[in-house]
C-alpha cells in the first residue's frame, strides 16, 4: 500500500533536547515526537498489507476550513463571472466545437435561498433541424413552477442520441455554473427533465452525472441500455403513456419502475422514485406528466451522501460525489464503485479499480478524528486526514460548485 502526495519525507537529522533523534529506534522516536504509528503487518506471503501511513493532522480547523471555502468560492466565482455573464446574455455556450443555445422562462419571485433551475430537454432526435427546432420551441412552454428558472436548451446536433453524446455533460456543467454564478441559482436545487428524445437523455445523463442534480424526471423516452445504478442518491421519476408502444417505451417504463423498486428495497434510503404508466395515453400524455415537476421540487441535493454507487457509462467521468479517479489511472465503461461511510470508517468496493482519491469534508465525517479506509475488506489507511487550502482550491477549480467543495483529499492505491 502507498499513500501518495500527502507526506513529505523527513530530511536530515533532527535534534531535540540534545538527543540525536536519528539514532533512536523508530518507535521511541515516534513517541518522542508525539506521532502515532500504524501497526506493522505480520510477515509472510499471506499477511495483509500494512495500512498506508497517516496523513499529517495539523491543517486548518473546521471553522477555518469553512471560511476558506467561502473565500475561495468568492474568488473563483469572480474570476468566472465575466465569461459566464457574456454566455448567459448570449444564451449560448461554445465548448469543444459544439454550441448549446437555450430559451428561458421565469416563474414567481426568487426564493431566499436562490432560484430553482429546471433543465428541460426537447424531443425530436434523428430528424431535420427544423423538426428539432420546433420541438425545442415547444419544450419551453410545457412546464412551470414558482421560484424557478426553466431553461430549454437546443441540442447541438440532430442525431438520434442528441442528448446523451459525450459533449453534453461538459456543456451542462457550464450551463449550471453560469446559472449559479450569474443568476443566483441555488446549486443544490438543479433539476433535469426531458420528453421523448429528451427522455432518452434523462435516462442516460441522470445516472452518470447524478451528483449535479436534486432530482430528475424522464418523460416518454427509452433508456437505450443505460444502467440505473448511479441513481442511488437522485430521486427519479418515470412517466410514459400506456399506449406508447414504439420501441417498447411503455413496457420498458414499467420494467424500469419495478427495477428501481427492487433496488430501493435492497438499499434503505436509496433509489427514491416515482412515476406512472398513464392509462389511455400514447406518446403525448396531455401534460399529466407535469405532476413530476412539483414532485422533483420537493427535493434538495445532498452533495455528501453517506453511500455512493458509481457506475461508469460509455461516457467516462473522473469525479462523482466525493469520489475521484486520480490522473493517469485508466477506467473502463461498466466499472462500479460502491463507497459507504459508517461513522469514521469508509468502505470501498470496486470492480477493477485499485486507485481512488477520496474528496473529504466535515460534512461527510469528522476530520478532527482518525479515519479508517477499507478496500474490499482490507484496511488501506488509518489516521487523520489534514484539511488544506490546496484541496479546497483544487476542488473548485475542477468544478465551480461550492456545496461540493472538499476541504481534504486522500489518494490511495492498494
Amino acid at each position: 500500500m502507498r499513500l501518495r502526495s500527502l507526506l513529505l519525507p523527513l530530511a536530515g537529522l533532527l535534534v531535540a533536547g540534545g538527543i540525536l533523534l536519528a539514532l533512536l529506534e523508530p518507535a521511541d522516536r515516534d513517541r518522542l515526537l508525539g506521532r502515532s504509528a500504524s501497526p506493522a503487518a505480520p510477515a509472510g506471503p499471506e499477511a495483509p498489507a500494512a495500512p498506508a501511513p497517516a496523513a499529517v493532522a495539523d491543517g486548518p480547523g473546521r471553522a477555518e476550513a469553512e471560511q476558506a471555502v467561502a473565500a475561495a468560492w468568492a474568488k473563483r466565482a469572480e474570476a468566472l463571472r465575466p465569461e459566464l455573464e457574456a454566455e448567459w446574455k448570449a444564451r449560448t455556450i461554445a465548448q469543444g466545437g459544439k454550441s448549446l443555445r437555450w430559451l428561458e422562462r421565469r416563474f414567481g419571485e426568487k426564493p431566499a435561498g436562490g432560484w430553482n433551475l429546471f433543465i428541460s430537454m426537447h424531443g425530436g432526435g434523428g430528424a431535420p433541424p427544423q423538426v428539432n427546432d420546433q420541438q425545442w420551441r415547444n419544450q419551453i412552454r410545457l412546464y412551470q413552477h414558482p421560484g424557478s428558472i426553466f431553461v430549454a436548451p437546443r441540442a447541438p446536433t440532430d442525431t438520434w442520441n442528441l442528448w446523451h453524446e459525450g459533449h453534453i455533460d461538459g456543456l451542462f456543467d457550464r450551463l449550471i455554473a453560469a446559472a449559479v454564478v450569474t443568476q443566483g441559482v441555488n446549486p443544490d436545487r438543479v433539476y433535469l427533465l426531458g420528453y421523448s428524445a429528451g427522455g432518452d437523455g434523462v435516462y442516460q445523463l441522470a445516472p452518470r452525472i447524478a451528483d449535479r442534480f436534486a432530482a430528475a424526471s424522464m418523460m416518454a423516452g427509452h433508456p437505450n441500455g443505460a444502467s440505473p445504478l448511479g441513481l442511488r442518491n437522485l430521486p427519479f421519476a418515470i412517466w410514459c403513456g400506456a399506449q406508447d408502444s414504439a420501441y417498447d417505451r411503455n413496457t420498458i417504463a414499467g420494467e424500469r419502475l419495478a427495477e428501481l423498486a427492487t433496488l430501493a428495497a435492497a438499499d434503505a434510503g436509496g433509489y427514491l422514485h416515482s412515476g406512472k404508466v398513464v392509462p389511455g395515453k400514447g406518446h403525448w400524455m396531455d401534460l399529466e406528466d407535469a405532476a413530476a415537476v412539483p414532485w422533483m421540487a420537493g427535493f434538495t441535493r445532498d452533495p455528501w451522501p453517506k453511500t455512493v454507487v458509481w457506475c461508469q457509462d460509455d461516457v467516462l467521468h473522473r469525479r462523482f460525489y466525493w469520489l475521484e479517479i486520480p490522473e493517469g489511472v485508466d477506467v473502463d465503461a461498466g466499472e462500479v464503485v460502491r463507497a459507504k461511510v459508517d461513522g469514521q470508517v469508509i468502505s470501498l468496493e470496486t470492480t477493477h479499480l485499485r486507485d481512488l482519491t477520496l474528496r473529504l469534508s466535515d460534512k461527510l465525517l469528522d476530520l478532527d478524528r482518525p479515519v479508517t479506509v477499507k478496500a474490499k475488506g482490507k484496511v488501506v489507511f488509518e489516521g487523520k486526514v489534514r484539511r488544506s487550502p490546496a484541496a479546497i482550491e483544487a476542488s473548485l477549480l475542477g468544478r465551480p460548485d461550492p456545496s461540493s467543495a472538499a476541504t481534504a483529499e486522500l489518494t490511495l492505491a492498494w
